[in-house]
């Protein structure tokens, strides 16, 4: 069912990282359907320039390594070259990183791993927050955690270590922006089925149905979330609804890290599901 209602961005400019696929490209495609801006920036250069094709005038195009601060700062002054302004920004641009136990990490691929998730939403939030004190109208400013940076035993130990900074820095960040009318939250998914969780999950990126299908398993819902579940949540951290909301972490994810399950939707009868 199509939820959207016309106008919720209207008149807004954003930036979202990491814009070429999953999260953040069903965020830049709802943001641009409620009547908002978006610069697509992304480190893939050929699927990042389709999807801004695909989305018209309302979009552009910048190549952006997040792990490059230039890229970063470009990608923001882009925003305010073509459109006069900056309203909001995503750092969502991301990767699983290494993985495997913590005694066997290698630091050359912890320290790569780190600047993605680290370091590159740090230089986001610093050269949104630059571009938006310029402008002066205030702005939102959000990131993408992890449930693996809420609760242990969810990711790898770096990327859990990343997605708990991520929280970290948007406490940190919002107490200080307030001043400038700038707000900053996180946005904690769980396992939603993108490119990159199917990779995890198969091997394969391109199997989405089969990440949906295992997923929506084990959901205390019933079903599987979207990459709309999170592009709706960052919609409302970014526009009007959320307005009087800063530093907090919504986490998405069926209800997991309450302690749902699948057992609990069946608590009422006395039936429980064998694990």
């Amino acid at each position: 069912m199509d939820t959207t209602q016309a106008g919720r961005y209207a008149g807004k400019v954003a930036v979202i990282t990491g814009a070429a696929s999953g999260l953040g490209e069903a965020t830049a495609r709802l943001l641009v359907a409620e009547g908002g801006h978006v610069i697509i920036a992304d480190y893939g250069a050929e699927r990042g320039q389709a999807v801004a094709t695909s989305l018209g005038d309302a979009a552009r195009f910048v190549q952006c390594d997040v792990t490059n601060e230039a890229d970063v700062a470009a990608a923001m002054d882009a925003a305010v070259s073509t459109w006069g302004r900056l309203d909001g920004a995503f750092a969502n641009a991301g990767i699983v990183g290494v993985i495997g136990p913590i005694e066997q990490t290698p630091m050359d691929d912890f320290d790569r791993t780190i600047a993605v998730l680290v370091r590159g939403v740090f230089a986001t939030v610093k050269h949104a927050a630059r571009q938006m004190i310029a402008c002066g109208n205030g702005g939102a400013i959000i990131a993408t955690s992890s449930t693996a940076g809420v609760q242990g035993g969810l990711g790898p130990h770096t990327y859990a270590m990343a997605k708990a900074g991520v929280i970290g820095l948007t406490r940190s960040a919002a107490a200080e922006l307030a001043q400038h009318r700038i707000r900053v939250n996180a946005i904690a998914p769980g396992s939603i089925p993108t490119g990159m969780t199917a990779h995890v999950m198969s091997g394969d990126p391109d199997a989405l149905d089969k990440a949906t299908a295992q997923i929506a398993a084990t959901s205390p819902l019933g079903r599987a979330g979207s990459p709309n579940d999170i592009a709706e949540t960052a919609l409302f951290l970014l526009g009007n609804a959320g307005s009087y909301i800063s530093g907090q972490c919504i986490v998405v994810d069926a209800g997991l890290t309450a302690g749902a399950s699948m057992n609990s939707r069946w608590a009422r009868t006395g039936m429980v599901v064998a694990r």
